[in-house]
């Protein structure tokens, strides 16, 4: 959930992890970096956490990757390469990986890195005492989720360096897209002895930490963070770029001015823009693995009811929240798992056959009546409250509100808040509708649908059905593809489809897309729909000035 997901991000202060301004002493010289080996991005968010067992947001995520590497890495075209593994073996029964670490990883430090390095990282994510909000993506490791959770021992994780270059992982059951969860960042590798010389201010600075990829960490301030070429990386011939900096200006006109003054060479736009720039040679876009949806807490009697639920999906124009309020490329949504994620080079979309739902208002009209009978209501309740973010999709819970009044009578107080306000109100189950969206860590689907499992701490509106979560069980021990992917479309039917037997759990709104401002100058550099928004390892600045 990036997690990996973005509605949690930024949840840690900045200020709280003492991020400072602090040049690495190995890296001090003379030689100025040429303009043409220097990439400047803008960026809307702080840094939260340089920690890959504890990050949590997407902006830290993106400069983690770029400055260390798991076993494997996302190349371009979002397939998988080499990084510190330079080859795996799998077991025929699939749950065991042995993997090879290639001879020439180094650390910045010139230490090699070892096995042992990803045995220790794996498992102090793990540790309770850690709390990493991401430590559930290692679960599918046996005995990792027992740890995690107090029912175990970190002897218990099958996680095991043969030697400085062998790495074994045992697995509870095969995984189809374990090679893809190794590019995340809670799969990076840790060096114990820094981690214990600083302790609690372990990667708080950058010189309090080591990098083992193709970038390092100069600098980091309130609002900017510089990277310059890791000249120990294994690959080190590949990367083109001296210096990136990463500025971070939270306003949109600002951004552009900053990119049309020459001080920045990539940008990312809001809705509001996107249609001054959109046919400009300088305007690109990526369709993300995102879904932004609304979730309705099934803890409450009005929202248990199936017919409610179906009412308020089908009342929805989504048609109407992308086309008239966004402006910015998204697509509206007729399920949760978006198109951008594949399953064996086909869309899930196109597998499952299309959309699930859409929009019918005379239908929507009926279930809401059928729905208000069976609670024996002759008028919908008028204390309901919808949770909204503070940032340009209020605008989108606006239209909602409207939409719902006008098409079921259903009266509704929006309350918008701040990001970690918002999620405060989620995780204790303070709502009775929310916005919310979930961001693929990884190119399995079935991130999309674990996280509506009855146990899941991630199910905040409570939904709970046997059938659902009997499904979400049987395609995670799938033996082929297939298989798990026609249970998958199974499940996401029961999850959000409004027909009888369908449950209607969540309403999906729309598929985001990022829209960016670049110069033509900028090769190479590869964004991906899930995982880190983008990879500077192959990126240049070709003709610039």
């Amino acid at each position: 959930m990036r997690k990996k997901s973005l509605f949690i991000a930024s949840v840690v202060s900045l200020s709280l992890l003492l991020l400072t301004a602090c040049s690495i002493p190995w890296l001090e010289s003379n030689e100025a970096i040429p303009e043409n080996k220097i990439l400047r991005i803008m960026e809307s968010n702080q840094i939260s956490n340089l920690d890959s067992a504890k990050y949590v947001d997407i902006v830290s995520w993106n400069i983690l990757y770029n400055v260390n590497e798991g076993l494997t890495r996302l190349g371009p075209n979002n397939r998988l390469v080499n990084g510190m593994a330079e080859s795996v073996e799998v077991s025929p029964d699939k749950k065991t990986y042995t993997f090879k670490l290639r001879d020439d990883a180094e650390w910045s430090d010139e230490e090699p890195v070892t096995a042992h390095d990803f045995e220790y990282a794996w498992k102090r994510a793990l540790d309770p005492r850690i709390k990493s909000e991401y430590a559930y993506i290692l679960y599918p490791i046996m005995g990792a989720e027992e740890y995690n959770k107090g029912r175990g021992s970190a002897n218990q994780v099958k996680v095991k360096a043969i030697d400085d270059h062998t790495l074994e992982v045992r697995l509870k059951q095969p995984e189809h897209e374990f090679l893809s969860l190794t590019t995340q960042s809670t799969y990076f590798p840790q060096r114990k002895d820094i981690v214990e010389k600083y302790g609690e201010e372990y990667a708080k600075s950058p010189d309090k930490m080591v990098y083992n990829g193709p970038f390092i960490i100069d600098s980091v301030t309130p609002t900017q963070v510089r990277l310059l070429k890791n000249e120990r990386y294994w690959d080190k011939d590949t990367v083109q770029l001296g210096q990136v900096d990463v500025q971070v200006q939270a306003d949109t006109s600002k951004r552009i001015n900053f990119y049309n003054s020459g001080k920045a060479d990539i940008t990312k736009i809001d809705s509001e823009f996107v249609y001054a720039f959109k046919q400009t040679t300088d305007y690109t876009s990526l369709e993300l693995a995102s879904s932004q949806y609304l979730l309705m807490n099934q803890s409450k009697p009005f929202f248990k009811n199936p017919n409610i639920r179906r009412a308020i999906s089908l009342a929805i124009d989504r048609n109407e929240l992308v086309d008239r309020v966004l402006k910015d490329g998204s697509k509206p949504a007729g399920a949760l798992i978006p198109p951008a994620l594949s399953v064996e080079g086909q869309s899930f979309r196109q597998r499952a056959g299309g959309e699930v739902v859409g929009h019918n208002p005379s239908l929507a009209q009926t279930y809401f009546n059928k729905g208000l009978r069976e609670l024996g209501l002759t008028r919908p309740p008028e204390s309901i409250v919808m949770l909204s973010f503070n940032d340009q999709r209020s605008y989108v819970a606006l239209s909602i509100k409207e939409q719902l009044k006008a098409k079921l009578g259903l009266e509704i107080k929006l309350n918008t808040l701040p990001r970690k306000t918002k999620v405060d109100h989620e995780l204790k189950g303070e709502f009775d509708m929310t916005m919310s969206s979930w961001f693929a860590d990884y190119s399995d689907p079935i991130g999309f649908l674990e996280i509506w499992t009855a146990n899941s701490g991630l199910n905040y509106m409570k939904f709970n059905n046997a059938a659902y979560d009997r499904l979400i069980k049987q395609a995670k021990a799938a033996a082929s593809h297939n298989k798990k992917t026609s249970l998958m479309i199974q499940a996401e039917k029961l999850l959000v489809g409004t027909g009888e037997g369908q449950q209607a759990a969540l309403v999906p709104l729309y598929y985001e897309t990022n829209s960016f401002l670049q110069k033509p100058y900028v090769k190479g550099l590869h964004r991906h729909p899930y995982g880190a928004e983008y990879d500077l390892k192959w990126a240049s600045v070709d003709g610039k000035q």
